[in-house]
């Protein structure tokens, strides 16, 4: 199938791998796009759909993912008329997941492609499709290797999209979400050896959603055990000290018995401190990144062997 033309009025570089884009699209009999409603994967969602092909765009929801993250994936799907499906996530169920190593990642990206593969498999769809981008591609990114080995096609880095051109392609397009942040699972809040659980992990949720109807949009809140370690960025300490009791009662009120406020602020990975990270390397990458890997908070697998033979 040949791709349709690449319509928006965007630099000749980008245009050029927009249209790459859409020709390895075109080239796939169907598409299942794992889709988590990030810019990312709505443009590919959007994109495979785009090319005329059968295309589905696949959820995978879980006590991991806050509720208002599925509430926007779904709309934004409404919104743009992609052919959406929600399934239950089975990466709970594994031993190596919950017991919140440091291959963490690793087993929860491959727990969703092998549910993802497995619905190809009946369903009779092509490939499989993520949102990982050129960028991606040199941060501690666990889910890589997990990616590799069920065959997970990459179609933006294989373009060479970085996510600034991701973004551009996303706003050109006109889409929603084309400024969205990207967001960490909630595991990601929970220290290397505590139990990933539903429990602590709607903790997190609960006190993260009353802190930003309080006004902090970019938070985190690290769970401690009884103790909740709130992250903000340095421009919203003030305020944060001036509402301390109010972000002490939301605490609380989700299950935490104190309320700690991190003298260093917000910063990606900070569980990862003190963490002996030179025994980690990134995947198919010789740099060693400082934080860890984007969307998850936390350091990489470490040298998982990748599956030796190409992607499609």
């Amino acid at each position: 199938m040949n791709p349709p033309p690449w319509n928006p009025i965007l630099p000749p570089d980008l245009a050029r791998k927009g249209q790459r884009v859409l020709e390895l699209l075109s080239s796939y009999p169907s598409t299942l796009t794992a889709y988590s409603g990030g810019v990312d994967s709505t443009l590919v969602a959007v994109l495979a759909q785009r090319v005329g092909g059968r295309a589905l765009a696949v959820t995978a929801d879980s006590p991991s993912l806050p509720r208002e993250e599925l509430a926007l994936a779904r709309q934004t799907a409404q919104t743009l008329g992609l052919n959406h499906r929600v399934i239950l996530g089975k990466e709970m169920a594994d031993p190596a997941y919950q017991s919140n190593g440091l291959t963490r990642c690793y087993h929860c990206k491959g727990a969703l492609y092998r549910q993802l593969k497995e619905l190809a498999q009946r369903e009779e769809w092509g490939v499989i499709l993520n949102g990982t981008n050129l960028d991606d591609l040199g941060d501690y990114r666990p889910g890589l290797t997990a990616a590799q080995e069920q065959r997970v096609a990459q179609p933006l880095a294989e373009a060479g999209l970085t996510k600034a051109d991701t973004r551009a392609l996303a706003q050109a397009l006109g889409l929603p979400n084309w400024q969205k942040p990207a967001q960490a699972c909630l595991a990601s809040r929970l220290p290397y050896g505590t139990a990933v659980t539903p429990q602590a992990l709607a903790q997190v949720e609960q006190a993260e959603q009353t802190l930003r109807g309080l006004g902090f949009s970019q938070v985190r809140v690290r769970h401690h055990g009884t103790t909740a370690r709130i992250e903000l960025p340095p421009e919203d300490m003030a305020r944060a000290w001036a509402l301390g009791q109010d972000l002490a009662r939301a605490i609380k009120a989700a299950g935490f018995t104190f309320a700690a406020l991190d003298l260093e602020g917000y910063r990606s990975g900070s569980l990862n401190e003190g963490q002996a990270t030179e025994s980690l390397v990134p995947v198919n990458h010789t740099a060693l990144p400082s934080k860890g890997p984007r969307g998850c908070d936390t350091p990489a697998a470490p040298n998982i062997p990748a599956d030796p033979e190409p992607k499609r």
